[in-house]
């Protein structure tokens, strides 16, 4: 009993583990339902199959034949009455024509295939693709609302400065001077004195409040405090990132859209994405990536396949121009006549019958080994285009793959630097009040190293996707 529910477990934590690696938000999950539902797979596998059934059509014999005739007036003969003449015919082509007719066919067959994996490959790729480029816009607009909470952070020990700055500088008294704080309240009076004496201009007041206010601002921002300029200028990068996620969520829903067509569905179908991507490895040698992918490349290997039919085609085409063998049976039913004593009087008659074609006409023939000669000519002209292609393919994608590498060894350290900055420069200025701007622009440095770094990351999965869709390398 034991023995049985320890097996019970094992098999449940197994099905567990195998529908965790193939969760909502797993990138294999997307790969397999691509797989089983992209139009363009289908399409591709559809035609494959339609390709097999053409392999017994080319394999069987040409259909018998059978001719009958009736005498409408039996004809009188030897040995009775013939009222019926039945003959039976089956041709059969020259000695290995219907196997190298098959050959070929299943060749074209092979090729269908490789063409079907090809579509498969590419679609997989495409997936990876889009789906990298979903985590980029997810993550850069991430940053820029992470971004915006520090602009706002920012903004709000600034505004405190802002308000705080004059109202220091005008209560605290200077050296040298005694008394200065009842200054501003002996102007006051002085001015509303003059202002009783002369009719009591009250706008007048008022007009000299604000510009002792605004030089009270001024003298605070020189004394090291937060102009209205600095607000201003932290309001304008807040509207910046507010407009740049806008734009981002649109091309993220664009991206949905492209990335549910993949896999036949809904185009507002959600689409889950992890909260970190991880670095994905090549598994082989990069210098061995050349020779896998000429090895393994389907739209190389459907060009083989297609060469080797070719031969086989020809193969066929030379046997056609042999005779073809028809075997069959002749049989007359014949009635008796009464007036004939004959002892073959009213017995039917069988007759053997061997059929020859003569194909002497030998031009159609030639021609016809001629057009696959060059037409196997043409695809090895195919196969050289098609590999120095996949060379130069091969060489971008090396590219991408050493510079995404480079850079995420770089904004790795990039980022972290710049965030220890940010870390102390807040400090500094929460403190002391730093520059305003030497913050703004830390940040945005934060804020750009962290997006290239996930860029990189993406990038870099991205082009070994493309290597391995290179080399055809069946990981799924």
């Amino acid at each position: 009993m034991k023995n049985e529910t320890m097996k019970i477990f094992l098999v449940i934590t197994g099905l567990i583990i195998v529908f965790a690696g193939k969760s909502q938000d797993s990138l294999l999950f997307y790969l397999s339902e691509a797989a089983k539902n992209n139009p363009a797979v289908l399409q591709k596998y559809t035609e494959y199959q339609a390709a097999l059934q053409k392999v017994p059509q080319v394999g069987s014999l040409p259909d018998p034949e059978l001719n009958m005739g009736v005498f409408l007036s039996p004809m009188e003969l030897v040995s009775g009455n013939q009222v019926a003449d039945l003959r039976l015919m089956q041709m059969f082509p020259w000695f290995g024509t219907l196997r190298a007719a098959k050959d070929e066919m299943s060749l074209m067959a092979n090729a269908k295939y490789e063409l079907f994996r090809d579509a498969k490959l590419q679609v997989f790729y495409e997936v990876q693709s889009t789906w990298f480029d979903l985590f980029k816009v997810q993550q850069n607009i991430l940053i820029s609302e992470k971004n915006i909470e520090i602009l706002k952070t920012i903004e709000r020990i600034a505004l405190v400065k802002f308000r705080t700055a004059p109202y220091g500088n005008s209560v605290s008294p200077s050296p040298g001077s005694s008394g200065s704080s009842n200054a501003p309240s002996d102007a006051t009076t002085d001015s509303q004195g003059m202002g009783g004496g002369m009719g009591g201009n009250a706008g007048s007041n008022t007009t000299i409040a604000s510009n002792q206010m605004s030089q009270a601002s001024s003298m605070g921002s020189s004394a090291g405090g937060t102009s209205l300029a600095d607000l201003y200028r932290i309001q304008i990068e807040v509207g910046d990132l507010e407009n740049n996620i806008a734009l981002l969520k649109n091309q993220q829903n664009t991206l949905v859209a492209q990335f549910n067509s993949y896999l036949n569905r809904s185009a507002v179908s959600p689409v889950s994405l992890p909260d970190t991507l991880l670095a994905d490895s090549l598994e082989i040698p990069l210098l061995a990536v050349s020779d896998s992918m000429l090895t393994n490349n389907p739209m190389l290997g459907m060009l083989q396949y297609e060469k080797q039919s070719l031969d086989s085609r020809k193969k066929m085409v030379t046997k056609m121009g042999y005779p073809m063998i028809g075997l069959g049976v002749n049989y007359s039913v014949i009635n008796k006549n009464e007036m004939l004593t004959s002892d073959m009087n009213g017995k039917d008659m069988v007759m053997p019958m061997v059929t020859l074609t003569l194909p002497i006409y030998r031009k159609k023939y030639k021609a016809m080994q001629t057009e696959a000669d060059m037409l196997k000519a043409a695809i090895e002209q195919n196969y050289v285009a098609s590999a120095n292609s996949l060379k130069t393919e091969y060489y971008q994608a090396i590219q991408l793959y050493q510079d995404a590498q480079r850079r995420v060894k770089l904004y790795g350290s990039q980022s972290l630097l710049a965030g220890k900055s940010l870390d102390i420069m807040m400090k500094s200025f929460t403190v002391s009040g730093s520059a305003l701007t030497d913050i703004l622009r830390i940040q945005q440095q934060t804020l750009d190293y962290n997006y290239k770094q996930v860029e990189a990351i993406a990038d870099y999965n991205t082009a070994i996707a493309w290597l391995k869709r290179l080399m055809a390398f069946q990981q799924y």
